[in-house]
């Protein structure tokens, strides 16, 4: 599944930020963090192609400041 090192770098650094989010969305009782969260810690599974995996990851961590509730 992880045979790119970088890919798997990346994946580690989008998880902990996923785990920071949810985290937060878990103390704070905020949805969108939390699913953000979860959703940032999931998808390297099934994301292979690494500029598709940046993004889709930067997209997710910008997420919760434009969706404010």
């Amino acid at each position: 599944m992880f045979d790119n090192p970088v890919l798997l770098l990346w994946s580690l650094v989008f998880s902990l930020i996923g785990l920071g989010f949810f985290t937060y969305g878990k103390r704070q009782a905020a949805p969108i963090p939390l699913v953000v969260g979860l959703t940032l810690m999931i998808y390297p599974y099934f994301v292979t192609n690494l500029a598709l995996f940046i993004a889709i990851g930067i997209a997710l961590i910008a997420l919760p400041y434009f969706m404010r509730i």
